[in-house]
Formats: C-alpha cells, sequence, structure tokens
C-alpha cells in the first residue's frame, strides 16, 4: 500500500454558482474529486446514486431548508455531512447539529480550511474502521456495518444511538464526560444539549431492556457523566 492519499470524492450541495464553482475547482486542485447539485431534492438523489464520501452542505437552499435535507439524508444514509452556511448564530448550530451534521464551517472561508474539515472527518472515519467490532457483555457491536446485538437479537438503534453506543463501549468501564460526548459524538464542543444526551441515553436504555433506575449496561456518575459496564449476573 502506498502512501498517497485515495481522492475523496465529495458532493457539495450549494445554490450559488459562483461559490460552487469557484470551490469545485479549489477542492479539485486540493486533491479531493467534487462533484456538486445546485437544490436540496437534486442533492438527496446525488447521495443516493453516487454514494460520496462526504456531502458539503449549504443550508440555504432554493427547494428545501438545509436542516430538513439534513434530516432526509439521515434517514436513508451515514454519509459524513459538513454543513458550510452563512447562518452563524448559536441556535442554527445546534439545530444542525442536533439533525446529525458531523462538522459546522461558518462563511466565508477558505478552501483549505474545508479542506482541513474534511481530512479531519474521513480522519475519524477510518479511526472507527480500524476496531470493527466490539464486546461487553452480551452487547455486540460491528463497527462496519453499523450493527449492534444484545444477546444474539439484533438492536434497532438510529444513528445518534449507535454513535453514542459504540462510543461507550469502546471505553468499558471508563466515565465519559458530558462535554466529551457532545464534542465526539455531537460535534458540539460546548454545553447546552445536556437535554439531548439524557433523551439519548433513555432511548439506549430502553432498548437494552434496562432503566436509570435499574441500570446493566449505561450507568451514570452523578455531576460528571456516563459509563458502560458488563452487567453483573
Amino acid at each position: 500500500m502506498t502512501g498517497e492519499r485515495r481522492a475523496a470524492s465529495l458532493l457539495l450541495i450549494e445554490d450559488d454558482p459562483a461559490i460552487r464553482s469557484a470551490l469545485l475547482r479549489a477542492l479539485t486542485d486540493l486533491g479531493h474529486a467534487p462533484a456538486s447539485s445546485p437544490t436540496a431534492m437534486q442533492g438527496l438523489q446525488d447521495v443516493a446514486n453516487t454514494r460520496p464520501d462526504v456531502v458539503v452542505l449549504d443550508l440555504g437552499l432554493p427547494d428545501l431548508d438545509g436542516v430538513v435535507l439534513l434530516r432526509m439524508l439521515r434517514a436513508v444514509s451515514d454519509v459524513p455531512v459538513i454543513v458550510a452556511t452563512a447562518r452563524d448564530d448559536e441556535d442554527e448550530i445546534v439545530r444542525a447539529l442536533d439533525a446529525g451534521a458531523d462538522d459546522y464551517v461558518v462563511k466565508p472561508f477558505a478552501a483549505r480550511h474545508l479542506d482541513a474539515r474534511v481530512r479531519a472527518v474521513l480522519r475519524r472515519l477510518g479511526a472507527d474502521e480500524e476496531s470493527r467490532a466490539v464486546s461487553v457483555g452480551g452487547l455486540h457491536i460491528d463497527l462496519s456495518s453499523r450493527v449492534a446485538t444484545l444477546d444474539g437479537r439484533p438492536l434497532d438503534l438510529s444513528r445518534k444511538e449507535f454513535d453514542l453506543l459504540a462510543y461507550l463501549a469502546a471505553r468499558p468501564g471508563e466515565v465519559v464526560t458530558r462535554r466529551t460526548l457532545l464534542a465526539e459524538i455531537w460535534r458540539q464542543p460546548y454545553g447546552g444539549a445536556d437535554k439531548t444526551i439524557d433523551v439519548h441515553l433513555s432511548w439506549l436504555r430502553r432498548k437494552l431492556g434496562e432503566t436509570a433506575a435499574e441500570p446493566r449496561y449505561l450507568r451514570s456518575v452523578r455531576g460528571v457523566g456516563v459509563k458502560l459496564v458488563e452487567p453483573h449476573r
């Protein structure tokens, strides 16, 4: 295997023709293989047809709000999504991240900045694939196929539920702070989303057949975070 970096296939969903043209040219020069879609619905179709490595998504699209498109994408694909938009207020950032964005950059930005974000997302994806399976007690998580089973029974998990469970299972017995979960799972390096974590943990507990009052795998450490442990027999 050579040390050359494989060209990443990018799909740029952007309605502004000048921005689209400039980014396509710059990203090609930086070693990527970009394509573009000018509308949300065209972008959704192109993701399904071409299966890009990364999607770069503008929120201000002419036919559909970008966050709505993001939720539609998340229903059909786990492709990493970097939101690239002029919307810079915190509520919009939180809304996009909660809808499933992996990263968020604010216009105007340099193409090299976006290139660095793309490479960071791909590194995280590659790191996730290095360890393909994790087992704790009767819980088994296959990272490559994104399938989790409990005592041989498949678990029906959303994308974020799977990411959260896999992150905790890869660190059995380790207390993971809420700040870390926000940064690593929701790509949100600041507070204000404790309720999001609580909701996802509650959903996970239900699917693991436990409750906060009677935990088996997921144990909260008050004021600190949560850990995943092998249940007592």
